[in-house]
């Protein structure tokens, strides 16, 4: 099985930028030493510093799910509930 890619697209509340970007970078090291996290990156983009988006890959399905169902992302969810404006994750499957 290929790598899974995560592309996570999180965008802040306008007054919550800098709480939504100092949870979020609290993820980075706990993640990293996760089993089966291959990549774990933040970008902010420049024109719009509420939106932000983790570049992840993955070992597989089941290594993220474990991720997803972690203390540390547990206690980001809570730490910024109601100053996130909106949040996606797409997996993706590299083609070529």
């Amino acid at each position: 099985m290929s790598t899974l890619t995560i592309v996570a697209n999180i965008v802040a509340k306008p007054d919550n930028v800098e709480l939504v970007k100092s949870e979020l970078l609290k993820l980075i090291d706990l993640t990293r030493a996760e089993p089966g996290c291959l990549q774990y990156d933040l970008h902010q983009d420049n024109n719009n510093p509420a939106h932000f988006v983790f570049y992840e890959n993955w070992v597989s399905h089941e290594l993220l799910q474990a991720h997803l169902a972690s203390k540390h992302i547990a206690n980001y969810s809570a730490a910024t509930k109601n100053a996130v404006e909106t949040f996606t994750l797409n997996e993706m499957a590299k083609i070529a």
